[in-house]
């Protein structure tokens, strides 16, 4: 009962909404059938209907007024046993026009009157829609009026047969109108079913979608685990190899840990794409040395393969642009790679144009190969995820079949394009197409990364008493989804030259918290040759005890954990008055999307490391940190 008294009172809600558009048309009408037929019933009558009409029609549009409003979708008693009189009498008044036609225009103002009544008959229906009682409303009045047809002919002395046909073509109209509501009830209310079945499949899919993220997100973050400890431990067996062999050993290892990345990168990219929580940085950067330093990047590759990569128009490039340089390098990686691959010999070139366009740069880059090329159905196929464009692709090259859709989708979420040109045995020419506005370049100077890992050796530990409170500590990176912070943006650290405690001279303290030994192992190898004083904690809880007690410079905390995150545990650490409330936090977590980037950042973290950690994301955080905290401790 309560199911079918809400869909009557959802029927009628859009009856009243059809209604509340139809009412420029109706009060058109009334006003064209005034001075249409004022010379046959009198201007006085004329105008002492409209105003009726007018009155009944403002009634109406005030009981309806919440419907209309968009306020609600039922409207209370009270206003009920208001609307419904005053949609009937709006009816009633309507087809008591007809009453003085026949009066006084005598059979001709009765086939006036009987059109004017059929008019009638035919808003209803467009105005009822699904509604049965928006539909008797108005059909009662009208109906009465075409039944009293016959009788008013035969007051005009017209025969029975003649009343006996209007009486029949009366009912005739009732009976269609009646059918044509039927049928339009059932198509609306297919139409109604179809639109709850497609609204039913996009949340299906929508599931599906969030829950393939969410899975992808999960693998990706427990298998960034082990690859952190891979690749930092590649890292420092590389460093101190004693031989030739050792040496290659370890690079190979890390080789192949890089490459176990980038598929998980791809994975992960595809997955945020496909769900839309891509999202794009607007920065300044050197554009140039962006280019220029992906180019060198695989001069080794190339000429290893016995290939030529050659750069043209590099002096058309500007300097400084406002953009996302991690997404145009990953897009210029895809494409030089992927041209490396399919090419045997010959050249690999790429190609710069850029001209002045609104106070921005406009920026073609052509990646242009001399390899097999490609047909018309390969071209077709090329942007496609996980299609390789053909069956031995993937046997003979690897990878994902990832790389150009992700590229093409991070184009045009920068606000350009990504096209191919190609025919068989002519090579390939991928165009990246993009405008970026002109800026300046930074006071900060510019920075290698192998220099953080000196400035943390050689610095100083803070005293936290000294550091001011900070509740809402929003700072975020300059480049949140780059695997290492730009060491462009981190000005280096003022360092007290007289430390004014007596905390100053003991070792750098880190504490590392991760639910995983071998991430907070992956740390403490990349540490330890700093001669940092580290400290562990496997959970949020084991943190904030050892956090009552000791004071640390810096804490590395892990986000996913399980009882306490890493998120909640930075709250609560804020929130107290312990020794480490003002401490810097570091957000260590493979979730790079930027809602949770924000997320940290709210929570009070200082800043942001993705995973797997390699030794330069790493020192290039923890860097970043100890030269904000001594620029605040300076300026107390």
């Amino acid at each position: 009962m309560a199911h079918d008294a809400a869909i009557h009172d959802e029927a009628f809600a859009d009856a009243v909404r059809r209604r509340r558009k139809n009412l420029p048309i109706r009060m058109g009408v009334s006003v064209v059938g005034v001075l249409v037929f004022a010379p046959i019933i009198g201007a006085g009558l004329a105008l002492a209907w409209i105003a009726a009409y007018f009155v009944v029609q403002l009634i109406d549009a005030l009981a309806c007024s919440p419907i209309t409003s968009g306020r609600t979708e039922t409207l209370s008693l009270w206003r009920k046993l208001i609307a419904w009189p005053a949609i009937a009498a709006s009816t009633l008044v309507y087809g008591f026009f007809a009453l003085p036609l026949w009066n006084l225009g005598g059979l001709a103002g009765g086939i006036c009157a009987v059109l004017v009544l059929t008019g009638g008959v035919m808003n209803a229906l467009m105005v009822s829609g699904r509604s049965s009682l928006m539909l008797g409303l108005y059909l009662t009045p009208l109906f009465l009026y075409l039944a009293g047809t016959p009788l008013l002919m035969l007051a005009e002395g017209a025969g029975r047969a003649e009343a006996t046909a209007a009486a029949v073509v009366a009912f005739t109209i009732l009976a269609f109108a009646l059918a044509a509501y039927t049928g339009n009830a059932r198509l609306a209310e297919s139409e109604r079913q179809a639109q709850r079945d497609s609204d039913r499949r996009r949340r299906e899919a929508e599931a599906a979608v969030a829950g393939k993220s969410a899975f992808v997100a999960t693998v990706s973050h427990d298998l960034r685990t082990p690859l952190s400890a891979i690749l930092a431990g590649a890292h420092e067996l590389e460093a101190k190899a004693r031989d030739a062999a050792s040496r290659e050993n370890a690079a190979l290892i890390g080789e192949a840990g890089r490459m176990m990345k980038n598929l998980l990168d791809d994975l992960l990219d595809h997955a945020k794409l496909e769900a839309g929580r891509m999202e794009v940085e607007a920065r300044p950067f050197n554009l140039r040395q962006v280019l220029s330093r992906t180019i060198r990047l695989w001069q080794r590759e190339a000429a290893e393969q016995g290939l030529k990569l050659r750069l043209e128009g590099a002096s058309q490039t500007p300097d400084w642009v406002v953009g996302d340089p991690t997404r145009i390098r990953q897009v210029l990686n895809n494409l030089i790679s992927n041209a490396l691959k399919f090419t045997q010999d010959g050249t690999v070139t790429v190609r710069i144009r850029a001209w002045d366009q609104d106070g921005s740069v406009a920026l073609t880059l052509d990646i242009i190969d001399t390899g097999p090329g490609m047909n018309a159905a390969q071209l077709a196929r090329l942007f496609t995820p996980f299609d390789q464009t053909g069956d031995a692709v993937s046997a003979r090259h690897g990878g994902t079949g990832l790389g150009l859709s992700i590229s093409r989708d991070l184009a045009q979420l920068m606000g350009g394009w990504l096209t191919a040109r190609s025919a068989r045995g002519e090579g390939a020419t991928f165009t990246l197409a993009l405008t970026l506005p002109r800026t300046s370049a930074p006071n900060a100077p510019l920075m290698a990364a192998p220099e953080a890992r000196d400035r943390i050796a050689q610095s100083r530990p803070l005293a936290v008493e000294r550091r001011p409170e900070k509740p809402d500590r929003i700072a975020s990176p300059p480049d949140m989804v780059s695997p290492a912070p730009d060491p462009a943006s981190m000005p280096p650290p003022v360092v007290p030259e007289q430390p004014e405690t007596e905390v100053a001279d003991r070792p750098l303290r880190v504490l590392v918290v991760d639910d995983h030994e071998i991430n907070r192992r992956a740390v403490q190898l990349i540490l330890t040759p700093l001669a940092v004083e580290l400290a562990s904690a496997a959970d949020g809880m084991a943190a904030l005890k050892v956090c009552e007690v000791q004071t640390y410079d810096v804490i590395f905390m892990d986000v996913r954990m399980p009882e306490l995150d890493g998120r909640e545990t930075t709250r609560r650490l804020r929130a107290g008055d312990g020794p480490n409330r003002a401490t810097p936090v570091i957000a260590v977590t493979a979730d790079t999307a930027q809602e949770d980037i924000d997320a940290c950042m709210a929570a009070g973290m200082d800043y942001f490391v993705s995973k797997p950690l390699t030794p330069a994301a790493l020192l290039g955080a923890l860097d970043h940190v100890l030269a904000e905290a001594a620029r605040e401790t300076e300026a107390a």
